[in-house]
């Protein structure tokens, strides 16, 4: 994948997958992550979905694997891991060691903050989006895509985007907790997962999503079908 062409490329098979490029991230030497050669890696692409366009093709692989422990993080390193590989790129992934901090990544790349529920809003897809994966480029591979560290560096400043909770006056989604496990302390991770294995918490939250999630009215266009919510809360709970 060289030149233009390449990026072109890149953006076609990580779509082909209903995966996109969620943006770049152009570290400096002190905070960039170390590539398999010991070097600082000179760009750094997000990769993951804005809905949930990417549940087809993770159902057809997963009927592929059944028993497959973690589907759908095993699914992301086998889609992600070759296409990173063909642009000579390196993959990493949330769930592995060393931790790499894919959220202040996202705020980097996007501009994005985070909701009163901590996880990040985006100004039109709401809280349904998320991050797979992303790609570290050495200097020689990220110049082959047709980009530099320098060059990009200057033109792409990523502005702070347009906080939809900041003109949230009602904030639904902190009072649709029936457990009201969001506050000023954070996330009550306990009486959420006691909630959930509670009857009223398996007819609610565990059939149809976090309700307090759900009331957020911002993005509700993109919501999760309703397998996929189901199979994120299983993993969650």
């Amino acid at each position: 994948m060289a030149g233009a062409g390449g990026l072109v490329a890149l953006e076609a098979a990580v779509a082909g997958q209903g995966l996109c490029l969620r943006g770049w991230v152009f570290p400096d030497g002190a905070s960039a992550p170390r590539l398999i050669s010991g070097g600082p890696a000179a760009g750094v692409v997000l990769i993951g979905p804005l809905g949930g366009g990417f549940w087809p093709a993770f159902e057809v692989w997963r009927k592929l694997h059944p028993g497959v422990d973690h589907p759908l993080d095993s699914w992301s390193k086998a889609v992600i891991t070759p296409i990173a590989a063909a642009c000579g790129g390196e993959a990493v992934f949330p769930s592995d060691r060393p931790w790499h901090p894919f959220q202040r990544w996202a705020m980097a790349a996007e501009g994005l903050q985070p909701s009163p529920l901590g996880l990040l809003i985006h100004p039109i897809h709401g809280l349904w989006h998320g991050y797979r994966g992303a790609i570290l480029f050495g200097p020689e591979a990220l110049a082959q895509l047709g980009l530099s560290a320098a060059a990009n560096e200057a033109g792409s400043a990523v502005g702070a985007t347009i906080h939809a909770c900041d003109t949230c006056v009602d904030k639904p989604c902190l009072s649709a907790c029936p457990v009201n496990a969001f506050g000023p302390n954070g996330f009550d991770v306990a009486s959420c997962r006691a909630y959930l294995n509670t009857e009223p918490g398996r007819k609610g939250c565990m059939t149809s999503g976090c309700m307090a999630r759900d009331a957020c009215p911002v993005g509700r266009a993109y919501r999760y079908g309703d397998a996929q919510i189901r199979f994120h809360m299983t993993a969650y709970s």
